[in-house]
């Protein structure tokens, strides 16, 4: 019998790489992902190698941001687990899906949008409360879970078109401290993980993003970017039973990037 890790945007980037990396630490894995034909066929690589761990894996390719979908998984967690005394023991929310438009519109191009900025804040933001309060309230995340959400420097930078997913950060970190006050006394804990630039599917359709890059290999101490796997590893070791007491942070997962200037 081993205990569940729950991976929203589990088919790529830091999402894809801590599913393998709690596979492979013992967990079994549900992974929910948004994939077109196209990329579906990667999604059936990460999944094989996450049963090559030995582990069970289950991967739902649906809208998480879609209040519907999200009933039907958490209804369909609660029946495969039952009362076997198995829970989600982490829940990892690592969804990158927002709009990328200056706040005000030029030469042609429209602005942000009312309904794009708020469709950003849900799927970015919000849905990390939604998600956290299902599992908690239908019983599947109790005493031990790890909460974490992925934040980012654009929670203090201002980035060009990156306003309404610097909008989310600073919401989700929110989220996160407010899920830490209220889950204490239960034995849960949330963290943000603030991850230095990293090359991702996510990173690479931010307007500026070989600019980007290119400045945060320059200013790294470590001379090179953070990749997934640091992040995964950093999560494996903070979901252990010793970090109880680390709760309703923002911690850093970036060799230095921040400290370097």
């Amino acid at each position: 019998m081993a205990d569940w890790a729950l991976v929203l945007g589990s088919s790529s980037g830091f999402g894809e790489a801590c599913a393998r990396a709690f596979a492979e630490d013992g967990l079994n894995i549900y992974g929910v992902h948004l994939d077109r034909k196209s990329t579906l066929a990667h999604v059936e690589e990460v999944v094989e190698a996450i049963k090559a761990t030995g582990r069970d894996v289950e991967f739902f390719n649906v809208n998480a941001a879609d209040p519907a979908k999200r009933e039907e998984i958490v209804r369909h967690i609660k029946e495969r687990l039952g009362d076997g005394g198995e829970q989600v023991r982490v829940l990892l929310h690592s969804l990158a899906f927002g709009t990328l438009k200056p706040y005000i519109g030029k030469e042609g191009q429209a602005g942000l949008s009312q309904r794009e900025l708020e469709m950003t804040l849900d799927v970015m933001a919000n849905s990390l409360l939604y998600w956290a309060r299902d599992l908690i309230e239908n019983g599947l995340m109790r005493e031990g879970g790890r909460i974490y959400s992925m934040t980012s420097t654009g929670d203090f930078h201002a980035w060009h078109s990156y306003g309404a997913v610097s909008a989310a950060k600073c919401a989700l970190e929110a989220h996160t401290r407010q899920l830490a006050l209220e889950l204490a006394p239960r034995g849960i804990t949330a963290n943000a993980i603030r991850a230095g630039v990293t090359d991702t599917p996510a990173l690479r359709k931010i307007p500026g993003s070989a600019e980007m890059v290119e400045a945060a290999a320059r200013r790294n101490p470590h001379g090179r970017l953070t990749t997934p796997e640091d992040v995964a590893r950093a999560l494996v070791a903070l979901a252990r039973p010793e970090t109880a007491w680390i709760t309703g942070n923002v911690i850093g997962v970036d060799g230095g990037e921040e400290i370097a200037g």
